[in-house]
């Protein structure tokens, strides 16, 4: 079990290195299921649903192309085993920079994450993904 637990922390650093990178096709090989139960509700991302990992790579390339620079600072994990399936807790706070900007060149987004992971032949993917939104602050639009 202290391994598979060292496995989803690593997983979980992934969905935030990977996303900070914008190394989307990492995203989808080494981090998501192909279908991922997906809930951003908290902050603005409309009704929680099925969506391929693929669209969900497609949506935040698209958001973040703007974007100079996003950095995800994560911990606080709490990970809980269960044969073949882990849920996976963790604090988390995003920053986007926008040089350009002229009303801030930052905002921050401070929250959890429910994350759900499933052992496949080829290691631990997340099949579901839950925002849990806290607060934003700075220049939230980066105008």
């Amino acid at each position: 079990m202290e391994i598979a637990k060292v496995e989803l922390t690593e997983l979980t650093n992934k969905l935030f290195m990977y996303t900070d990178s914008r190394d989307w096709q990492k995203l989808i090989e080494e981090v998501f299921t192909d279908h991922v139960d997906f809930d951003m509700s908290s902050a603005g991302g409309g009704t929680p649903q099925r969506l391929k990992a693929g669209d969900i790579c497609k949506t935040w390339k698209q958001g973040f192309h703007d974007v100079d620079a996003v950095h995800h600072q994560a911990g606080h994990y709490l990970i809980t085993v269960s044969g073949s399936t882990a849920d996976i807790y963790a604090y988390a706070v995003a920053t986007h920079y926008k040089k350009s900007a002229t009303k801030g060149h930052t905002r921050s987004f401070t929250g959890s994450y429910n994350l759900q992971a499933t052992l496949l032949n080829e290691g631990w993917r997340l099949h579901a993904f839950k925002y849990n939104l806290k607060y934003a602050d700075g220049n939230t639009t980066l105008e």
